[in-house]
């Protein structure tokens, strides 16, 4: 059962909206423009809403049209006010909109502003800290604006607007007032009559009627310019044979809307917004609002953890079946810090981990107390993992590679469970403070850090980490290596060093054994920026050494064979390892100097010229540092359900692999495809650790991975495919397009 607490982006349509929609549908689903009993039967339904919208909205003068929603009304507002504007004897100079406005007004500004040739100064007024608007700046901007445009309520952070303070600013000003009444639809009272507000969009499928249906408030004497021209519906105002079971749907919300039955009232909802927001505290105790929640509707809480980013945490909340987002639904794709945030002068940390979280006003005591139990289930998997930095919590002993990723740069994180040792390879400054929680929350001894290479832009991280976990660095080298000793030992783990310089000096690279495991050679290696997944390392830096890097790659060979795993220190493309044989294939130089074809002075003399941007015709490659294809044709590796299950029917030795993180498998389940099925769990951050494992599998034998989403599964599956295991599936859409089974009656998981 799902927890939707993403109510500012969407709502369910409620039961006796969709009874209604179905009504009109087959009932009264005449043409409201014809003459006929079923088109006046129509035309009475829809004058009925309409009288009903008046009512709830307060709007007993001005024109109330129906729309498709929000967007379209916006669009509507500007283009009547800025078509006014263009016919004044003495054109203001300013367009203004709130800072933390909906994209789609400052789009829907500049578009007409251009298109209509005013090309006046379009101006975003400012917001304090509270989210508020700055009313000072906008006193004093106002007598030059044309039009401003402000929102009852932010849809990112739920802090309302000081409407009436607005108003006030605006005494004195000839401009038009646009007011988003989105989010205040059941939420607040606007009174648009007693206000001198000139237009307000409203839309339907926030407030549990669906997509397509909405409304613009036109005040009596406010300019208006149809953006549809047609057939005259609307009385000329909005061309376009009307949604009839859109209007019944939204009428039979404003229906359970003024009746006051189905809709909790502001003190309740406070409460539970109260609970919520204790329940975040109690589970990430080192969280921090982003907007006073006093200053909010009392359905929506915006929140960051020091940290954690946005990203995790949703990935976490969607694990345990709680939908939240990280801002608007409009832009949650994009992954960018919130501007709204930004706007309100938050530090970036906070901007860049910004949770949402908003019910709506029809949820019940049952739905808050769901909500909370999971909320804290999600605090307890984060301290089990040793992400939560304000609390020790219970870990589960880790064991293992994890890989971490800043910008391309990789880190290493290498533990061992039996001796409570780690070692941390090419440490990243961005990473010191969650490395430093995680080995204090495991309790684990940090046996070492070490850098591949010196960096020639940059101090290594490398003492930070050590301070920060208090301990003595000890006796060792530039790169972190202990002096006099040939290995760093994680119980039956042992690191030794190979010198490579080449790309520095003193590029090394660290070989991993596994004195436990038969074989008695290496397991993987930590390369750096040597060789990479699809390139070599520059060598043209003052610290570098060209001459000796055709010698070093020959040494390489010779120490880890043509198949062992190697781990770059930095990764573009999400390729997670490779290999030597792989980038023989990719890289026509690399394999000449392997092969004895090119010595090392005609090496460095070809790789320098690379590295100049020349074209050899010798080598049909792209210059060092760019990314390049391994030669591993790539084919499509994506399965549906039904696919999967195919799979599976012909070959029962299928691998199911598990890619999401610790923290989500704790929580989520895998798919359900019944009998035996050969499952792993291995994050994609300890992907690099597996990969030789499955490489070793027949070739047959497929290998499906799956994820939340899809994203992660498909970047696992293409690694794997890279190094040669052509049977690397990746389940299509993840756990959110996975069959489930038929939702039971409850209404509540969904509101």
């Amino acid at each position: 059962m799902e927890i939707y607490l993403d109510a500012n982006a969407t709502t369910p349509v409620l039961p006796q909206a969709r009874e209604a929609a179905l009504a009109a549908m087959a009932e009264d689903f005449g043409n409201p423009s014809s003459i006929h009993s079923t088109g006046l039967k129509a035309r009475a339904l829809m004058d009925g809403v309409r009288a009903r919208a008046r009512r709830v909205l307060g709007a007993d003068g001005g024109r109330l049209l129906f729309l498709s929603g929000a967007t379209e009304g916006i669009q509507t507002a500007v283009l009547s006010a800025l078509s006014a504007l263009r016919d004044h004897a003495e054109r203001p100079e300013l367009l203004l909109y709130g800072a933390t406005e909906h994209k789609a007004v400052p789009e829907a500004i500049r578009h007409w502003n251009a298109l209509l040739g005013l090309n006046l100064q379009v101006l975003a007024i400012p917001v304090g800290r509270d989210g508020r608007h700055d009313l000072a700046w906008l006193r004093e901007h106002a007598p030059r604006a044309g039009l401003v445009c402000t929102m009852a309520a932010n849809n990112e952070t739920g802090v309302i607007s000081d409407l009436d303070g607005i108003a006030a600013a605006l005494a004195g000003s000839t401009a038009l007032w646009m007011v988003d009444g989105v989010q205040a639809l059941g939420k607040l009272p606007l009174r648009l009559a007693e206000r001198r507000i000139d237009y307000a969009p409203f839309s339907g499928h926030k407030l549990y009627a669906p997509k397509g249906i909405g409304l613009l408030y036109v005040r009596d004497g406010a300019p208006f310019t149809a953006l549809l021209a047609g057939g005259g519906q609307e009385g000329a105002l909005r061309a376009g044979t009307e949604n009839m079971s859109g209007i019944a749907a939204l009428g039979a919300v404003l229906a359970a809307l003024e009746e006051g039955g189905s809709f909790r009232d502001h003190a309740t909802l406070v409460a539970y917004r109260g609970q919520l927001a204790a329940a975040l505290q109690k589970a990430f105790p080192g969280m921090v609002f982003n907007a006073p929640p006093e200053a909010c509707l009392p359905t929506t809480l915006n929140f960051a953890v020091p940290g954690l980013s946005s990203k995790l945490l949703l990935d976490l909340f969607d694990a345990a079946e709680l939908r939240v987002s990280g801002g608007s639904a409009c832009s949650a794709s994009k992954a960018q810090p919130s501007y709204v945030l930004e706007a309100m002068g938050l530090p970036g940390w906070q901007t860049a981990s910004a949770v949402r979280l908003s019910f709506g006003p029809v949820a019940d005591r049952a739905f808050i107390d769901e909500a909370c139990a999971r909320i804290r289930v999600c605090g307890e998997s984060l301290r089990e993992s040793c992400l939560d930095p304000s609390a020790p919590g219970q870990a589960l002993p880790a064991d293992g590679l994890t890989r971490f990723i800043v910008d391309g740069a990789c880190c290493y994180l290498l533990a061992d469970a039996a001796s409570r040792r780690a070692v941390v390879i090419d440490p990243l400054p961005e990473l010191t403070g969650r490395l430093a929680q995680w080995l204090r929350c495991q309790d684990y001894e940090l046996a070492a850090v070490l850098d591949t290479h010196s960096h020639g832009d940059h101090a290594s991280s490398a003492p930070a980490l050590v301070a920060a976990v208090e301990k003595a660095r000890g006796d060792v080298d530039a790169l972190g290596w202990p002096h006099g000793a040939d290995a760093v030992e994680l119980g039956a783990l042992r690191l030794t060093r190979l010198a490579l310089p080449g790309h520095t000096q003193d590029s090394t690279a660290y070989l991993l054994q596994d004195e436990g495991k038969p074989g008695g050679g290496p397991r993987l290696a930590f390369v750096g920026d040597t060789v990479m997944p699809g390139a070599l390392g520059r060598s043209d830096f003052a610290q570098s050494a060209p001459r000796a890097y055709g010698a070093s790659l020959r040494r390489l060979a010779q120490a880890v064979g043509p198949q062992l795993l190697l781990l770059p220190g930095h990764d573009y493309d999400d390729r997670f390892a490779t290999t030597l044989a792989v980038e023989c294939a990719a890289q026509p130089l690399l394999a000449d100097v392997l092969a004895g074809r090119l010595d090392d002075a005609g090496f460095a003399a070809a790789k320098a010229r690379l590295e100049q941007g020349l074209a050899l015709t010798e080598y049909q490659t792209v210059a060092c540092g760019a990314r390049i294809d391994s030669g591993c044709p790539l084919v499509a590796s994506e399965l549906s359900p039904e696919g999967l299950r195919n799979l599976l029917g012909g070959h029962p030795d299928l691998l199911l692999v598990d890619v999401r993180e610790p923290y989500e498998q704790r929580l989520g389940q895998a798919p359900e495809l019944g009998g035996a099925v050969r499952r792993e769990a291995v994050a994609l951050s300890g992907l690099p650790d597996a990969l030789g494992r499955w490489l070793a599998l027949p070739a047959g034998t497929p290998v499906v991975f799956f994820c939340r989403s899809g994203n992660r599964s498909a970047q696992a599956a293409q690694a794997l495919r890279r190094l040669g295991h052509g049977q690397a599936w990746s389940l299509g859409g993840g756990l959110a397009l996975w069959p489930r089974p038929p939702a039971g009656a409850d209404a509540a998981c969904a509101i």
